[in-house]
This record gives C-alpha cells, structure tokens and sequence, in this order.
C-alpha cells in the first residue's frame, strides 16, 4: 500500500524487527539495572558486616598495650618517638599517660630542647617526674633551680632523684652544697658537698670520683689523704678511659684510641694525670645541654644593675652551670680568667681547652709593662 505521497507503508516484517530491536534494548537496561543493584547490596552488606565486626586493636587488653608502651618509652631516641604514639587515637593517648609508661621513659624522650620548651612540655615532665621516673626528677630539678630560678622546689625534684641513687643528681647536689648556691656564703657545707660525692663516687660517677679525689688531696671539707686521692683520681682516669673502649661501640672506641696515640704523649694527660685521660669529651647530659641553650638564648644569666658586675657561668661550655649570686664560682688559680663550678668541670675544660691558653698574671702585667716603658 502506498501513502497519499506515494510512500509505501512499512512492511511487516520491518515494524518486527524495530519491536524487536526495543524488546531486546529494554531487556539488556533491565539486565543492566539487575546487575547495579546487586552490586550496590552486596556493598552495603559488606560494609555492614565490617560494622559489626569489631576492630582487632580494640580487643586487646589495657595491661598488653601499656606494656608495649612502657618498651617504646624505654627504648625511645627522641621525644617525638613517644608523642607520635600518643596522638594517634584516643586510647593510645589515655594509656600513654600510664604511670607504668611514663616511669620508663628514657632520658632521650626526655631532652626537651630550648625551642620546643613550652607549658606542654613542663607539664609533661612533671608527670613523669611524678610518675616516679628519676632522669624526669634530675632534669626538671636542673632546669628550674639553674634556669627558672625556683630554688626550692629545683632541690626537691633532685634531692627527689638523689635518693633513688641517681649518679648525676647526686654530684649536682653535692656542686650546690660546695658553692652554697641559691644562698649566701655561709650557706656553704663542704662536709655535707663531699658526703654526696663519696655517695656518688660509689655508684661510679666520673666526675665525683675526680672530685672526691681532689678534695681529699687538698683537705677540701675532709681530712687531707693524698695517697687516697690520687687512688680516686687514677680510678676516674680508668673509669673515663673505659667508657670510650666500650665494646658495644668499636667505631668510638677506634677514635678514642686514636685519639690517644695521636695526642697522648703532647698533652701528657695519662692514667696518672690529676685533669683526666686523654680522650675526648664526654656527651653531655640532656640538662646541662638545655642550660646552655637556655642562658645562650637569653644573652646571660639573672639580671645584674647599672655598675654591677654580670653573674657568670662555668667555663666548661658543656656544663651550663649559672652562678646563683656574684662571685660564687672559683676562678683559674694562675690566670683569673676562668671560672668553674666545680673541680671536675676545671679539669675536663684544663685538657680540652684552657692548658694552651693559660698563662699566669704577672706575664700579663709584665707584656703590660713593658708596653706602656715602649710608649
């Protein structure tokens, strides 16, 4: 048949392939759409089943985890070994605030430099000066007696720490009772300064042991017995020389004894020496590291008046020792420019430093004489 135009009308067998053609499009859209929501469910029965599955994490008892903390606190070598723990979710958090966590913490998680000294990081050793933890109480007590400036509660912390048999808190003790600082001069007790260092001595502090020794070589709060103190003297020399030659560290032990080749016989600090073995200096502890910052950072320590002579610090540059009034530290006995707090602190600086810089006054007032006879 055709159409008014002359087209023809399709035929039958064309309008079924178009019908066809449409059944097969609609039925592949509803495969499709068969095929979408099935996936759609299994998902969301899948993340509903993990829903309600509960986190591994969350089924292991507190005692575990504590434990696991206490052995990274123990073992930390910065102290952001310890914080990154903590602040990645609340329960860590919460169980690193443990007493058993923060007693454990070693002195590297505990070296809070100058920098990063802020309210968190006080209140941090705090708590685990709290806690027990004796590095926490030593430190603390040097930063506020020699830093802060709150003498009183700085001595607790170390006396605190001192009868936990505590080497370095000890022997700082015992520098405070020979200086009398945080007092006046009278509030010297040489008796009570060689009592800590004998204490301290026992527990196998280098720089007690040196001290002690020259106490007792100079009669100095004890009674005088040379031969004693040269035996203390000779065993911090073995001691100081022992550390360096630890096995467990051939790389410093090769360049201690290196050292000791090369410079030993120029310097003639020997075994025998009254200034320590030749080998170098010891690291220096996290405290008197952050006292060093700290009076660096402020350009001197306390404030001094219009004509009044500035506080000084120990000429050791690894001790950081302030004085607490003027004129506390004893000066070099031959040039008077030196100060130091402590006998121990004169030696290390003698052999590192001072020996080839020191020459007596007179020469001074001498090369001074001379010059104005020029003039």
């Amino acid at each position: 048949m055709r159409t008014r135009r002359g087209l023809c009308y399709p035929g039958l067998r064309q309008w079924e392939a178009q019908w066809r053609a449409v059944d097969e499009e609609e039925a592949g859209g509803a495969r499709k759409r068969r095929r979408r929501l099935h996936r759609v469910g299994r998902r969301m029965a899948e993340e509903g089943a993990a829903a309600e599955r509960p986190d591994l994490f969350d089924t292991l008892p507190d005692d575990l985890v504590v434990s696991i903390l206490s052995k990274l606190s123990a073992s930390a070598a910065a102290p952001s070994d310890l914080a990154s723990v903590r602040i990645t979710c609340k329960r860590l958090n919460g169980l690193g605030s443990s007493p058993l966590v923060l007693a454990t913490a070693s002195v590297k998680s505990l070296a809070v430099g100058v920098g990063n000294w802020t309210e968190s990081a006080h209140r941090f050793l705090k708590q685990c000066a709290d806690a027990g933890n004796l590095e926490a109480c030593y430190m603390l007590g040097m930063i506020r007696f020699y830093c802060l400036e709150s003498r009183g509660s700085g001595a607790a912390l170390m006396a605190r720490a001192a009868m936990g048999s505590h080497a370095a808190a000890l022997y700082s003790l015992a520098v405070i009772q020979f200086n009398g600082s945080g007092g006046s001069k009278r509030d010297k007790d040489l008796g009570a300064g060689v009592a800590l260092c004998a204490r301290a001595a026992v527990l196998g502090h280098v720089d007690a042991l040196r001290e002690l020794g020259h106490c007792l070589q100079d009669g100095y709060g004890v009674r005088r017995n040379v031969a004693e103190g040269r035996r203390f003297l000779i065993q911090a020399n073995a001691r100081e020389l022992a550390a360096v030659l630890n096995p467990s560290s051939p790389t410093t032990a090769a360049a201690a004894w290196q050292h000791h080749h090369r410079d030993g016989l120029a310097s003639g600090c020997s075994l025998l020496s009254d200034f320590g073995y030749n080998v170098p200096a010891p690291e220096a502890h996290p405290a008197n590291r952050f006292m060093v910052e700290w009076f660096a950072s402020r350009g001197g320590a306390g404030e001094s008046g219009p004509g009044e002579e500035a506080l000084r610090f120990c000429s050791h540059g690894a001790c950081g020792r302030a004085e607490t009034r003027r004129h506390e530290f004893r000066r070099c006995s031959v040039c008077g420019v030196v100060n130091y707090c402590s006998r121990a602190c004169q030696a290390l600086h003698w052999k590192l430093a001072h020996k080839a810089e020191c020459s007596p006054m007179e020469r001074w007032l001498d090369a001074a004489g001379g010059a104005e006879m020029m003039n």
